[in-house]
């Protein structure tokens, strides 16, 4: 008997949720997919006839009951969470006990993100390379293992709760490590995240990420992609670019990572009685002595997403692959690779980023320096943006824009990525030159700009989370503004 169509609650309003409706848009099995909150982006796809996304503008936070009330109320019969938090803290449960299929993992599977302490533990009962650690519940027991240490510029320090990769420390002394500690356990920076720590040798390599689609048993990962480094070498700059596939993960690594490292998680997670259903990321540091794991994030990584999911060909049905994990047959659908085999993605940041940003600006698309001519294809990929009252497409965030670009070379893409940087102009923008890119590349792509009196009205100040460096921008309203006006978003009364 034949399943009936999706109708789809999306839960986000990043770059990785506007990827995740781009590419579900594409499925035959999709009936209509509603993103709570959703940007800019997905508010402008659904004024195309032809689409079948739709916004919910709503701020319903952690009211997981309301959420359920909400997606009754639309008939919908798959939800995907995308969020650490929604996963982390078992939205999952919520939508089973009412009957509708959620992707992710349950509560309990889920801990190998929420809990740093729990993920190197359950590494260690599976034999799972990673590095090695020492876990602390007290302030005063790590401070005193830290004074035990002979050098203390070779080791990591990480609250064991979820915190990004804000809750990461990489101390160059004694001092450093013990200020670390101070602010983590005592002071709370991270809050509960903070209520335990991790201390680990220092891993060195090069690092990649896998997203593993998983059913509990079959698995299967999209291309490996690898983040940006400074000259290639300095830390990993998350969330602020991406490109695969990793030119330096030969086959023969990638079925040594299946065979150490993933068999034995999903293995292990069902052998202790939750499995993992859904799509794991994995971050490795590729040592010396092989590929060993950084961490564990149970959802979609990003920016990640962005990067992966344009390089899957047409016949790969995303919405099929995920109701596949959900339904234990993954085994049965095919993933498979598009003629376009490198993809590059470049995100555009807000002035501040990733401290406090000032937000609010137009943003404005100028089709004028559209390089004719490249081979391959681009896309825009909103993160954080939104269709204000206004009728014009502002800033709300600290990453604003992914620029993707794929094509059959990497150095293709990254043309193609680059490019289309060069259209999308908006106040204090920022980017990173050296994506995918050699030392030469290395640095910040800016504009020049001056604040107009006629936007201040509509600019505020925004937080943001995650990782870069310096500005750039400009902004205007001309007449590509009106392919982002008003938003057809769905407006729900508390039910």
């Amino acid at each position: 008997m034949s399943q009936p169509l999706l109708r789809i609650l999306l839960l986000g309003s990043g770059g990785r949720e506007s990827a995740l409706a781009w590419k579900l848009d594409q499925s035959s099995l999709v009936e209509k997919i509603y993103v709570l909150p959703g940007n800019g982006g997905t508010a402008t796809s659904s004024k195309d006839p032809l689409s079948k996304i739709a916004n919910i503008s709503l701020s319903v936070e952690n009211d997981y009951p309301y959420l359920v009330s909400i997606a009754r109320h639309l008939s919908i019969n798959f939800v995907i969470p995308s969020t650490n938090t929604h996963i982390v803290n078992g939205l999952e449960s919520h939508f089973r006990e009412a009957g509708i299929p959620c992707f992710g993992p349950t509560k309990l599977a889920a801990q190998i993100e929420g809990s740093k302490v729990f993920a190197k533990d359950f590494m260690r009962r599976h034999h799972i390379p990673t590095a090695k650690y020492r876990a602390f519940s007290t302030y005063e027991d790590a401070v005193l293992h830290m004074h035990s240490l002979k050098k203390h510029n070779n080791f990591v320090i990480k609250a064991s709760g979820l915190g990004s990769r804000k809750g990461v420390i990489l101390p160059s002394s004694k001092g450093d490590a013990l200020e670390a500690l101070q602010s983590i356990m005592v002071d709370k920076v991270f809050g509960s995240a903070g209520d335990e720590v991790i201390i680990e040798d220092r891993l060195f390599g090069y690092e990649i990420s896998l997203l593993t689609f998983s059913d509990g048993i079959a698995f299967s990962s999209l291309s490996p992609a690898q983040g940006i480094f400074e000259k290639n070498l300095g830390p990993n700059k998350g969330g602020i670019g991406c490109y695969a596939p990793c030119i330096s993960t030969p086959r023969a690594l990638l079925e040594q990572i299946d065979i150490t490292i993933l068999a034995p998680t999903f293995d292990g997670l069902r052998c202790e009685g939750i499995p993992f259903a859904g799509i794991l990321c994995t971050r490795l540091m590729i040592t010396c002595e092989g590929p060993k794991v950084l961490d564990y994030k149970a959802r979609f990584g990003d920016p990640e997403t962005q990067t992966l999911l344009p390089l899957l060909s047409r016949d790969t049905d995303l919405a099929e692959a995920m109701r596949a994990c959900m339904d234990s047959r993954l085994d049965q659908v095919s993933i498979q690779i598009s003629g376009y085999k490198s993809s590059v993605t470049v995100t555009m940041a807000s002035e501040g980023y990733p401290g406090p940003c000032i937000t609010g600006f137009p943003i404005t698309f100028d089709e004028r320096k559209m390089r004719p001519g490249l081979d391959g294809t681009r896309r825009f990929f909103h993160a954080g943006t939104q269709v204000a009252s206004d009728d014009i497409l502002r800033t709300t965030g600290g990453r604003v824009m992914c620029v993707n670009g794929t094509s059959r070379t990497l150095a293709e893409a990254r043309r193609i990525a680059y490019a289309g940087v060069g259209i999308v102009e908006f106040e204090g923008a920022f980017w990173r030159k050296d994506i995918a890119g050699t030392e030469e590349d290395e640095g910040l792509g800016r504009r020049n700009s001056g604040r107009s009196n006629s936007s201040s009205s509509s600019i505020s100040s925004s937080s943001s989370s995650k990782d870069t460096s310096d500005s750039k921008g400009s902004a205007r309203k001309d007449s590509t503004s009106s392919a982002v006006s008003s938003a057809d978003s769905i407006l729900l009364e508390k039910l």
